[in-house]
């Protein structure tokens, strides 16, 4: 998280526990990638808190390789993760194709980034009471409308409510976290999509498993229903 070391492990904590709960509300194991998003979050909010506590104890090393492995999270694993997870779960084929196609571009941006953080260093600083991470590639105006449309747009394809309304609360959380300082972007999206992930638990609670399946399905389901002998 983008404040404090507290505040990031509390986040991280409370996330992976809610990551977990998710991932036993799964009813199949298509579902389970996308139930996965807030654990993967926790994670990625503990790894920051250490990076906070870098700074406090002088610890440079240490500071480096929890960096790394967070920018890989915020820059590599997102837009790749987000259309595979809501790829596997859709039923209906032409939605599938199409996030499909998200998924391609995610993994060649992914893999675009992955490639300047291995090969150039990538620094996280404080500045203005949150830490940004120095990663010019990252910034470049259509890198970030590429991640844009893995990581948010291709949520909006998908057959599932809850899926469209989570891509839609991280694309006003990036519009949000860009207006605020776009120097601290990538630390307070992520801050703003861990917390918006809470949503996932509400998409795969048991009363709204009607809500897994997608519309056409369930159009079908009524009418067979009406069309049953009492």
């Amino acid at each position: 998280m983008c404040f404090s070391a507290t505040a990031s492990f509390i986040a991280g904590i409370t996330l992976s526990a809610v990551g977990i709960a998710t991932c036993k509300k799964v009813k199949s194991k298509t579902e389970l990638p996308f139930a996965m998003i807030p654990l993967l979050f926790g994670i990625q909010q503990l790894i920051e808190g250490i990076i906070w506590l870098t700074f406090r104890y002088d610890a440079p090393f240490l500071q480096q390789v929890m960096t790394y492995l967070y920018t890989v999270f915020s820059h590599s694993l997102w837009p790749i993760y987000v259309p595979f997870a809501i790829g596997v779960m859709e039923t209906v084929r032409w939605r599938r194709k199409m996030i499909f196609g998200f998924q391609v571009v995610g993994i060649m941006l992914g893999l675009y980034l992955l490639y300047y953080i291995v090969t150039g260093p990538v620094v996280a600083e404080v500045t203005r009471g949150h830490i940004t991470y120095v990663s010019p590639h990252f910034y470049q105006i259509p890198v970030m409308i590429l991640y844009i449309t893995a990581a948010c747009i291709s949520c909006f394809i998908s057959s599932h409510v809850y899926v469209k309304i989570f891509g839609g609360l991280l694309l006003v959380s990036f519009i949000t976290a860009y207006l605020i300082h776009i120097q601290t972007l990538i630390s307070v999206w992520c801050f703003f999509a861990a917390i918006l992930s809470a949503v996932i638990y509400l998409h795969l609670r048991p009363e709204n498993t009607k809500g897994l399946q997608p519309a056409g399905h369930r159009l079908l389901l009524m009418n067979r229903k009406y069309k049953s002998p009492n």
